[in-house]
């Protein structure tokens, strides 16, 4: 049976769950608590801002008019992380420097020649705030152009001030395989399983107390100044749509709150193989499709692997474009039973099994770019020897249970309880 899905309330789509949405008087983003403490963490300081549209309070103005208007401080120049300041640019592709044409400021890219701020870049600042907005998964690239931002001030002796922003996953949530040293890169900045169950500001607070966590001396990690402002009214097992927050894109292909949740179940399971995970479709991120399958068989495929709290509804829709398209499209039909990357991996395992006798994964032409992602050299091995025979449920729950050591080790760097 088919089903046309309509765009559903994203409290449905995400979390099929009800709540009641907090006021804007109640919750408070970092940038709001900032403001209301009169700027106390940066006041009479020269400053930059490292931001994208996301960055936002809870009335939607930017934090960049919020920190030019002020007069206890003053903003003196911008910082761009993927995809610029404005959302605007696309993934993987380099982004100039330029003069702000709103603000006439001058803005760095972190995401085109440099990705880290250069010693011009801060001289001087007494601090470079930073208020971005992560979606939860660790190949994010917010999270590391954070990291990168961090050690060049740190180095130059420039306070960082983190504006703390939710985890839409919530903090109770943490999955799918720790990244293995070898693979730390822009596409895994830090030590954590793929979906941490952290904000941006316990992630930064990790970082700064763990040594070997940064691409810098032990020293100067300990004697760099960091500030974390913390929101109000925020709680670990608070999802996004408790927050009352519109969701804002923080990337082109994770346009609404649907597609953060897809990115951590299906985000690592289209690198190889002919699968798709509806970029260029209303669904990015939730809607599969295979080369050669109907939406038929990818359904009962994924139903017989019998994967805790995920639902699958198969959808007639189109292409942005306007193509008609049928796909399998996924949901958490149960949150907390749900472990999103596990899907994932389920996804690498039907690859193998319908292109066999060939294993898409023995013949990859990017294998440090699939082990910078994923992060395992482990699973590597698994999936490009074993194929169709690989033991996903056993990584998984290995997986699981390295998540659980991981949580309880991150509680002494939580903000919120």
């Amino acid at each position: 049976m088919k089903y046309s899905l309509p765009r559903l309330p994203l409290l449905s789509l995400f979390f099929l769950c009800t709540s009641t949405l907090l006021s804007a008087n109640t919750f408070l983003l970092g940038i709001d608590v900032l403001e209301r403490s009169g700027f106390r963490a940066i006041a009479g300081k020269r400053v930059g801002l490292l931001t994208h549209p996301a960055g936002v309070n809870v009335r939607g103005e930017t934090s960049i008019e919020v920190l030019k208007r002020s007069k206890r401080l003053q903003l003196v120049s911008l910082f761009g992380p993927e995809h610029g300041i404005y959302g605007d640019e696309k993934a993987n592709v380099p982004v100039l420097d330029r003069i702000d044409r709103r603000t006439s400021l001058p803005v760095y890219s972190l995401y085109g020649k440099y990705r880290r701020p250069t010693a011009s870049m801060l001289a001087g600042l007494d601090a470079l705030v930073i208020d971005l907005q992560d979606i939860g998964a660790r190949s994010y690239t917010y999270v590391s152009c954070m990291r990168y931002a961090m050690e060049a001030c740190f180095e130059a002796g420039v306070e960082v001030v983190i504006l703390d922003r939710p985890n839409p996953l919530g903090g109770r949530k943490v999955d799918g395989p720790p990244l293995d040293r070898e693979w730390r890169s822009y596409v895994g900045a830090f030590h954590v399983p793929y979906v941490h169950g952290l904000t941006i500001g316990e992630l930064a607070r990790m970082a700064k107390a763990n040594s070997g966590w940064m691409e810098i001396s032990d020293e100067v990690r300990r004697r760099g100044q960091l500030t974390v402002v913390p929101m109000q009214g925020w709680r670990r097992d608070m999802l996004w749509p408790e927050t009352g927050l519109k969701w804002i894109p923080t990337s082109p292909y994770i346009p609404d709150l649907s597609a953060a949740l897809g990115y951590a179940m299906t985000g690592l399971g289209a690198q190889e193989g002919d699968f798709s995970h509806g970029i260029g479709t209303p669904y990015p991120f939730r809607l599969l499709r295979y080369k050669g399958r109907t939406a038929v068989e990818i359904k009962q495929a994924l139903q017989r692997r019998g994967i805790p709290g995920l639902g699958l509804k198969i959808v007639e829709t189109k292409t942005l474009k306007g193509y008609p398209i049928e796909g399998v499209y996924l949901y958490a039909a149960d949150w907390k039973l749900l472990r999103p990357t596990e899907v994932s991996f389920h996804m690498m395992q039907l690859a193998a099994e319908w292109s066999a006798p060939k294993n898409p994964f023995a013949q990859a032409k990017n294998v440090s770019l699939f082990n910078k992602h994923v992060g395992s050299s482990a699973w590597w091995e698994e999936i490009s020897r074993r194929g169709r025979e690989a033991r996903v449920q056993s990584f998984v729950n290995r997986w699981a249970k390295q998540s659980r050591l991981f949580q309880a080790e991150s509680q002494r760097f939580w903000l919120y309880r």
